[in-house]
């Protein structure tokens, strides 16, 4: 008995704090999306399933099927997947190299990563324009391949930097004296042990390019809408907080699919301490 309740003690604030600080405002956007828009730019009566309609390209006003909403949010999953992929192209091997220094280099390779996040966002998102405008780049695709790269990419490095540190390089060894050639070695030695932090930068990476706005609304010219785009004009210009609201969770709802995804497959390959 006194082991339950010491588990509930230390559960308890938690459970509290997720209950009231996530679980009870994601029910409050769910709510939203079933309400109507009024005359005025508010939210009310009746609950309606309108919203959803439109976030899946059904337009009752005209009763036909307008995909836009679908088009944007695949064109926000490419862009925030190739903004992963060159994550990982440059992050990946920096992890190593920057693993490899002596520990002094090592700690200012690691502050000058991190020293941007010391800069708002916002300043440092327009300062590529004053580097991209003298080579013809801004606005267009490849500037915000560009922003969105360099926003995310700490975010990769460093949990991939981590699983580095604990490599153990003795399984190396071991498999150059079973014959494996340097990159075989490599792939069946180091590469799975550094999985978990691949992984982790992966997620830590695509998520918040999926949802963002910031980087493609000034780097992009506002020319090519993200989903984040749509979400962040419904609850500004717009002032259509319903609809919204229904876009908001067609975002959480792709994330978590993708969540859900790595989750199975990491459980069927035995990695389940990834998850």
């Amino acid at each position: 008995m006194l082991t339950v309740r010491r588990f509930l003690a230390t559960l308890g604030p938690g459970t509290v704090w997720l209950i009231v600080f996530l679980v009870l405002p994601l029910l409050i956007v769910l709510g939203y999306s079933f309400l109507t828009r009024t005359d005025f730019g508010q939210v009310g009566l009746p609950l309606t399933a309108e919203n959803w309609q439109r976030v899946f390209g059904y337009d009752a006003l005209f009763e036909e099927f307008v995909p836009d909403n679908l088009l944007v949010l695949w064109r926000s999953v490419w862009v925030a997947g190739l903004s992963t992929l060159l994550c990982v192209a440059l992050g990946y091997p920096l992890a190593f190299y920057i693993s490899f220094q002596s520990a002094r280099r090592k700690n200012l390779l690691l502050l000058l990563l991190i020293i941007p996040f010391w800069t708002n966002f916002l300043i440092r998102i327009y300062a590529w324009i004053i580097i991209l405008r003298p080579f013809g780049l801004f606005p267009s695709t490849l500037a915000v391949f560009l922003g969105m790269t360099y926003a995310y990419l700490p975010f990769f490095v460093l949990p991939v930097y981590s699983s580095v540190e604990k490599v153990n390089w003795t399984l190396v060894e071991a498999a150059a004296d079973l014959g494996a050639t340097p990159w075989r070695a490599f792939w069946v030695a180091v590469f799975p042990q550094t999985l978990p932090g691949l992984v982790a930068g992966v997620i830590l990476t695509f998520v918040p390019a999926l949802g963002t706005f910031v980087v493609s609304d000034i780097l992009g010219g506002a020319k090519a809408a993200l989903v984040g785009n749509l979400v962040q004009n419904q609850f500004g210009q717009s002032g259509d907080w319903a609809y919204g609201s229904a876009l908001s969770f067609l975002l959480l709802g792709v994330v978590l699919l993708g969540l859900w995804v790595y989750a199975r497959l990491a459980g069927q390959r035995g990695l389940e301490d990834l998850v």
